[in-house]
C-alpha cells in the first residue's frame, strides 16, 4: 500500500467519489459528524458527497433539523444527525471540557455560573423558540449573568450544547438561532458508553480507512487509551497494513472501485479528507508544508489532484456568478485542466451560480 492507493481508498470511503449518498442526512450519518466552523465550506462538504444536489438543499435540511450544528469532539462545530446527537455529546463532552478549561478558568466562568445560565437559556427558549446568541445574550444579561469578555459569551454557549440544552435552530436570515435540544430533536434509545465508543469507532474507520489509532484519536479528540480500545472492540470486521511503521485499518472492499484519475475537488481546509487525520502525508502535505502555512488562515481552500494537495482557491461571490481563483502548486496537464474546469462548474452549479476563473 502507497499514497496513492490510501488517498484512492480514503476518496472512496468518504464517498467523494461513486457516491450513492442521497440526503445531506444521510451524508452526515455515514462520516459520524462534520466539521463546520466555516460554515459555508461546511455546506460544500455535504454538497460534493451528494451529486447534484444544491446549497439549498442542504439549507433546507439545516433549517428542517435533519442535520444540527453543535460542538463536540473537539472544541469545534459539528454537523451530526439527531439520532446521533445525544450520544455522542454523552462520548465526547469531558473530553471538550478538558481541552476548554483553561479558558474557562481565565473567563472566571465555574459549574454554579454554568448551571445559573443554562437555567436562563431554558427559560427563554422554552415553547419551541428561536433566539440568537445576541437575544440570548440579553436573557443572561436579564438574569444578572455577565456575558462580557474576550470569550465569556463564546464558553457559557459551548457549555449549554455539551450539556445537551441547547442546539441548532433554523437561520434567521444569515444569522443562527438555537433551541432546546429536548423540543428540537426526538427522543432516541440511549448508548451506553461502552456501545457510543465502539459505534463511533466503527463509522470513523468504515468511512476514512485507511487510517491508525492515532488518526482516530485526532479526529474524536478521544485519549489514545480510548481510541485503541474502540479499535480492538472492531478489529475483527476491519484488515491491516503496515505502512512505514504505521498499523492502517479499514474495511474489507468487495470489490475497489477504480478512480478514474484525474479527479479534481475543490476542499475546504476542513473538509472531512483533511481534518479526519493526524497523519496526512498520504496528500503529499509534506511537499508543500511551508507554503501551506504561509497562506493558511481559517478560509483557505485547498485544491487535491487524485487526492494529492495540488494547489488552494478562494472564492468570491457575486450577484450572478462566483469567481474563483486558483494557485496551483505544479503545472496541470491537459486531462487536469479538464477535471478541474469541471469541478469548478459542479461548484458553481452548487451554488446556483455561474462560474468565473481569475488566474494569478
Amino acid at each position: 500500500m502507497d499514497n496513492s492507493l490510501i488517498s484512492s481508498q480514503r476518496l472512496q470511503n468518504l464517498r467523494m467519489v461513486n457516491s450513492s449518498l442521497k440526503t445531506p442526512a444521510e451524508v452526515v450519518h455515514w462520516l459520524g459528524a462534520v466539521q463546520s466552523q466555516d460554515f459555508a465550506g461546511a455546506k460544500w462538504s455535504l454538497g460534493l458527497r451528494l451529486p447534484n444536489s444544491t446549497e439549498g438543499m442542504i439549507e433546507k435540511a439545516f433549517n428542517e433539523g435533519a442535520i444540527l450544528r453543535t460542538h463536540l469532539m473537539r472544541p469545534t462545530w459539528h454537523f451530526v444527525t439527531p439520532k446521533d446527537i445525544r450520544w455522542l455529546l454523552e462520548l465526547t463532552a469531558s473530553r471538550v471540557h478538558a481541552a476548554s478549561a483553561y479558558m474557562i478558568r481565565k473567563e472566571s466562568l465555574d459549574a454554579k455560573t454554568f448551571k445559573r445560565s443554562n437555567a436562563a437559556m431554558e427559560k427563554a427558549l422554552q415553547g419551541g423558540k428561536q433566539l440568537t446568541r445576541d437575544e440570548l445574550r440579553d436573557a443572561l444579561t436579564k438574569a444578572r449573568i455577565i456575558t462580557e469578555g474576550d470569550q465569556r459569551m463564546t464558553y457559557l454557549m459551548m457549555q449549554a450544547e455539551l450539556d445537551g440544552v441547547v442546539c441548532s435552530g433554523p437561520r434567521k436570515g444569515k444569522q443562527f438561532t438555537y433551541m432546546l435540544l429536548e423540543e428540537r430533536v426526538p427522543a432516541v434509545k440511549k448508548l451506553s458508553r461502552d456501545e457510543a465508543l465502539v459505534e463511533l469507532t466503527d463509522r470513523y474507520f468504515t468511512s476514512r480507512g485507511p487510517a491508525t489509532s492515532q488518526d482516530f484519536a485526532k479526529w474524536s479528540g478521544l485519549t489514545v487509551a480510548d481510541a485503541k480500545e474502540g479499535l480492538e472492540a472492531i478489529k475483527s470486521k476491519l484488515q491491516s497494513e503496515v505502512v512505514e511503521g504505521q498499523v492502517y485499518w479499514f474495511i474489507e472492499q468487495e470489490k475497489t472501485v477504480k478512480i478514474k484519475s484525474p479527479v479534481v475537488h475543490l476542499l475546504s481546509i476542513f473538509d472531512e479528507y483533511i481534518s479526519s487525520y493526524k497523519d496526512r502525508s498520504a496528500m503529499d502535505t509534506f511537499q508543500y508544508a511551508d507554503k501551506l502555512k504561509l497562506l493558511g488562515n481559517a478560509l483557505l481552500y485547498i485544491i487535491t489532484i487524485d487526492g494529492q494537495v495540488a494547489g488552494t482557491w478562494k472564492r468570491t461571490l457575486e450577484k450572478q456568478e462566483v469567481i474563483i481563483k486558483p494557485d496551483f502548486f505544479i503545472p496541470l496537464k491537459a486531462k487536469e485542466k479538464q477535471a478541474f474546469l469541471q469541478t469548478t462548474e459542479e461548484y458553481g452549479k452548487f451554488l446556483g451560480l455561474s462560474t468565473r476563473l481569475e488566474y494569478k
